[in-house]
């Protein structure tokens, strides 16, 4: 599997971070897209220590774990809002991307911090989020938030050593030792255990005091972007308790290739990074999967038209000098809007179906409200 198939957007605009910065008379947000459900977002970030595992990654250290929850809130006055990203990680973030001192700024979230869970919605099912390879869970925040407003609890997860950069407590940051993983087929293996031992947390009950109870351990899905979306599949070929799994625009390594799965998959891809259309591991486990399934191609989009990363590389594609051709690489030419309204709907209506029972004609057939939606079963 060539490297280029699972890496998203940092690594691809490191690779040109040496071009002549391009001027720029202000300092540039970003901030991720507002989420349109009914409810507002709470959130919390638990550091977790796996004690039974040493670090796969550096050796004489043991597993650990940053993790956000993202959640409906009761209330959010009085709780300030979450950056997209800690200081001391989007600093080193910036550094290393090449953007110029100044010249961007990672703004806000939607989610409130410490605010306290809405209970008067019962228990809810519980989705996690796995990003890409060299990347961050703070990739995922738009869909992410978007789940969260519409009723779910999301759990993203940093892979630490295979993310892009971790912040612990303290400001204590950690980073791949050697710049960026290559061994992609341990990376999911590694992953997958991750998200069984988070599992294991959250079944515990883990958790800050005002979200005891909130979580239906009962109703659990999965969904990742690239190396995300391998692990998805390698989680849910590990663990039972994972009832449904989306991968966008993401690989299939180890096992469960061969093994597929039982319980309803949707595989996402773009024509350019080739997908279902060209993949024969990918084909080995559409072949195998002996549940729901179904395959979405999402014409003119990119490897990273999905997550943060759409809005994301245009903002920092003119701060580093990105050149055009290079950024419709990356990003496609679906427009910004497209690309979100499709993390709006999609993941929304497969996860409703299978978690909570509400059937969308949306996974049935193509719709005129989203032309650039190609459906394969």
């Amino acid at each position: 599997m060539k490297r280029t198939t699972l890496v998203i957007g940092v690594v691809a605009l490191l690779a040109v971070a040496a071009a002549p910065a391009v001027a720029a008379t202000a300092p540039v947000r970003f901030e991720p897209p507002s989420p349109t459900g009914p409810h507002k977002i709470g959130t919390v970030a638990l550091h977790l220590v796996d004690k039974s595992r040493t670090d796969p990654w550096v050796a004489g250290n043991k597993r650990e774990l940053m993790i956000s929850i993202w959640y409906p809130a009761r209330k959010t006055a009085g709780y300030p809002v979450a950056p997209w990203m800690p200081k001391a990680a989007a600093d080193r973030y910036l550094r290393a991307l090449g953007v110029p001192p100044g010249k961007l700024v990672l703004g806000a979230t939607d989610g409130h911090l410490g605010a306290p869970a809405d209970r008067r919605l019962g228990k809810l099912p519980v989705l996690l989020y796995s990003p890409g390879a060299n990347a961050s869970r703070s990739y995922g925040t738009g869909v992410v938030e978007e789940l969260a407003s519409r009723g779910y609890v999301v759990v993203t997860m940093d892979h630490t050593y295979d993310a892009a950069v971790v912040e612990f407590p303290g400001g204590r940051i950690a980073t791949n030792p050697k710049g960026e993983i290559t061994d992609f087929v341990k990376a999911a293996k590694v992953r997958a255990d991750d998200t069984r031992f988070v599992l294991d947390q959250l079944a515990a009950h883990k958790l800050p005091a005002g979200l005891s109870g909130v979580l239906d351990m009962k109703r659990i899905g999965m969904f990742g972007h690239s190396l995300g979306g391998a692990s998805t599949s390698s989680a849910m070929y590990a663990d039972k308790r994972i009832k449904a799994g989306l991968g966008l625009d993401g690989a299939v390594l180890g096992p469960v290739a061969e093994a597929g799965l039982d319980r309803p998959y949707l595989v996402v891809d773009t024509p350019g990074k080739g997908g279902l259309a060209t993949n024969p591991v990918l084909q080995t486990f559409w072949k195998n999967l002996r549940g729901w399934r179904l395959n979405l191609t999402v014409k003119g989009a990119a490897h990273n038209s999905f997550g943060d990363d759409a809005r994301l590389i245009r903002k920092v594609a003119p701060l580093i000098g990105l050149p055009k051709e290079e950024l419709a690489g990356s990003v496609g030419t679906i427009t910004e809007k497209r690309a979100l309204a499709f993390q709006r709907a999609y993941p929304l209506a497969f996860f409703d179906r299978f978690l909570r029972g509400r059937k969308s004609p949306l996974l049935d057939r193509p719709t005129p409200r989203f032309p650039e939606v190609t459906y394969t079963r």
